[in-house]
């Protein structure tokens, strides 16, 4: 018995007349009689009791009518909600992604996807940058919002650079830099300076050391703390200079961020594997896009 079988059958049973049965279903009667016939021979038992002047259902296609109505509403969904995963609508988001570069735009950007895509399921892991391009390649998440690392470029994955974000250093407002529009790598020679730990962004401090390096000297750090909150919580505390990324202060927090000079950028990067481009992703990506092109990732 096909699925066809039971849309036929129940055609004749809400209309309970072959006639009407046959005109709504855009088949010639005898068609839909052998149809009927088929289903009886399979059940073993008579669905419809036919005569010259009605049709009316039996015991048996009473209940047939009752299962026939859940199991085609159960192969109709199943059908729409193929459809909304093979469109994107639909699915799941596993999303892997760095702290406080993110901070300006994912909360927005993933609120602007679950208005789109309401009905995929969005989980978040923040996590170091080696361990999101480990955990993409892995396919433990679908995409990465993180930093390049060592050796990125041999794991395979596709990327799209979002933002070169400059280096700079973060001192509380009376600090003799805090008025200066830039400040040389060389003037933090003689400085104490707070940078993130490299097990938790290798890119960024391996920026700072090289900073310092191409300025002819070692630099002086005494913290290394895993977040970039306790960078900033050192420099309030009057510890040491902290080199961060630009975009890292809010809006009311009372440091001052001062670009270094000469420009050294770190990337932002997505990142995902070309085998695993779901639809879900894909919306992702497209979305991603249309900020980028319109400036709403920083505006």
């Amino acid at each position: 018995m096909e699925l066809r079988h039971l849309r036929y059958f129940q055609a004749v049973a809400e209309e309970l007349s072959f006639t009407r049965a046959s005109r709504r279903l855009h088949i010639a009667q005898p068609a839909l009689s052998r149809a009927i016939k088929e289903i009886e021979t399979d059940l073993g038992a008579a669905v419809l009791e036919r005569t010259t002047s009605r049709v009316r259902l039996t015991a048996a296609g009473e209940v047939l009518l009752r299962e026939s109505a859940v199991l085609l509403e159960r192969w109709e969904e199943a059908l729409r909600k193929v459809r909304r995963t093979a469109s994107g609508e639909e699915g799941e988001l596993r999303l892997g992604y760095i702290g406080p570069p993110t901070q300006p735009f994912l909360g927005r950007l993933l609120g602007e996807y679950r208005r789109r895509y309401p009905r995929v399921s969005i989980h978040l892991e923040e996590r170091t940058p080696e361990r999101v391009w480990e955990m993409v390649v892995k396919g433990k998440l679908s995409l990465g919002l993180t930093r390049p690392v060592p050796l990125s470029e041999d794991l395979g994955l596709q990327t799209i650079e979002l933002r070169a974000e400059r280096l700079g250093i973060v001192v509380p407002p009376g600090h003799p830099f805090s008025k200066r529009k830039a400040v040389l790598w060389s003037a933090l020679e003689r400085e104490h300076l707070v940078v993130l730990a490299r097990r938790e962004g290798v890119g960024l401090h391996d920026a700072v050391l090289s900073g310092c390096r191409q300025s002819g000297f070692a630099p002086r750090i005494v913290q290394t703390p895993s977040l970039i909150g306790t960078v900033l919580s050192y420099v309030e505390a009057g510890t040491g200079i902290g080199v961060v990324t630009e975009g890292v202060l809010t809006r009311d927090n009372p440091l001052r961020f001062i670009p270094l000079s000469p420009t050294l950028t770190v990337p932002l990067v997505l990142v995902w594997q070309e085998d695993g481009d779901t639809p879900p992703l894909a919306r992702f990506r497209e979305l991603l896009g249309e900020w980028l092109k319109d400036g709403l990732l920083w505006g």
